[in-house]
């Protein structure tokens, strides 16, 4: 019975670390630009069966992409300093477990989703083939970070959908808004593994950037506060939206400061940074719509 129960912890522990449920980072990067969108969707706080739905189904569609990110990169993690203990770099996890467990989360998902309208329901599929398709872009091209960009912020026209049922042009400048970001914040995060992914043949745009890696990073970061400025505008955002916007930036600010020496620690809290700058301009979204134009 021990030696039953000591194997069932086994896989709770090795799904759990396949999944990322110790590293929730990925999730609050996921859920910004997703509440972003359902507070200027509703103007205010959603409907309670569509925000959880939507929280719901980006944790396990974020648990179903690292999924299938190991299984994709289930023979370089082995050689990549950050990524040598993964439960399928270390055997713990076999392929058809992972596609398994795969499958069973984007279930999980759908069936979730199928409490939203038809037209939220047809852009999950959306959703999933981005999810599913991501990992293996960093084969073919130096941009799999836009590719992610374009899967993490698939929730924002989804998110409309399912308050409005139609998908007005504001959200897709917030869609816009969620591909720059995460170019921002995983370009500093391919800069952690920049040498390893050079010796395996990974493709990333940390390798494209090469030593312009600051400098473009500092474009799209300006480039991000343009899009959330006219956002703001187009959405008729008052002072207390701005203001949390200027703040925001001040986190830019310092991520270039940490990225200064690409030190790989330093590029990782640069990273990590991001979840700060999401909230801040999520809080002013909040606050816009609960005290009005400040």
């Amino acid at each position: 019975m021990n030696t039953l129960l000591a194997r069932v912890l086994d896989r709770i522990d090795a799904y759990a670390r396949l999944t990322r449920i110790d590293r929730p980072i990925g999730n609050f990067l996921l859920l910004w630009p997703m509440l972003w969108a359902l507070w200027l969707a509703a103007e205010g706080p959603p409907r309670p069966l569509v925000l959880g739905v939507f929280v719901a189904g980006v944790v396990v569609m974020r648990a179903a992409g690292c999924v299938i990110n190991d299984f994709a990169d289930r023979n370089f993690d082995g050689h990549v300093k950050r990524t040598v203990s993964r439960p399928m770099a270390t055997g713990r996890v076999s392929a058809k477990e992972a596609l398994t467990l795969f499958v069973v989360l984007c279930l999980v998902a759908f069936a979730l989703v199928l409490l939203m309208n038809a037209l939220t329901i047809w852009l999950s599929l959306v959703a999933v083939a981005l999810a599913a398709t991501y990992p293996f872009m960093k084969r073919y091209t130096y941009l799999p970070q836009v590719h992610l960009g374009a899967a993490f912020g698939w929730a924002v026209p989804m998110a409309f959908a399912a308050e409005l049922d139609s998908v007005p042009p504001l959200a897709w400048l917030v869609f816009i808004a969620a591909v720059v970001w995460a170019t921002v914040y995983d370009t500093m995060y391919a800069m952690v593994d920049r040498d390893d992914d050079l010796k395996v043949g990974i493709k990333s745009t940390a390798v494209l950037f090469g030593d312009q890696d600051r400098p473009i990073i500092g474009i799209l970061q300006a480039l991000l506060t343009l899009i959330l400025i006219v956002i703001g505008v187009r959405a008729q955002m008052g002072a207390y939206y701005f203001v949390s916007l200027g703040a925001a930036t001040l986190c830019f600010v310092y991520q270039q400061y940490l990225i200064r020496d690409r030190d790989r620690e330093s590029c990782f809290r640069g990273f990590m940074n991001n979840n700060i700058y999401g909230g801040i301009v999520f809080l002013g979204i909040v606050l816009h719509y609960t005290y009005g134009a400040g």
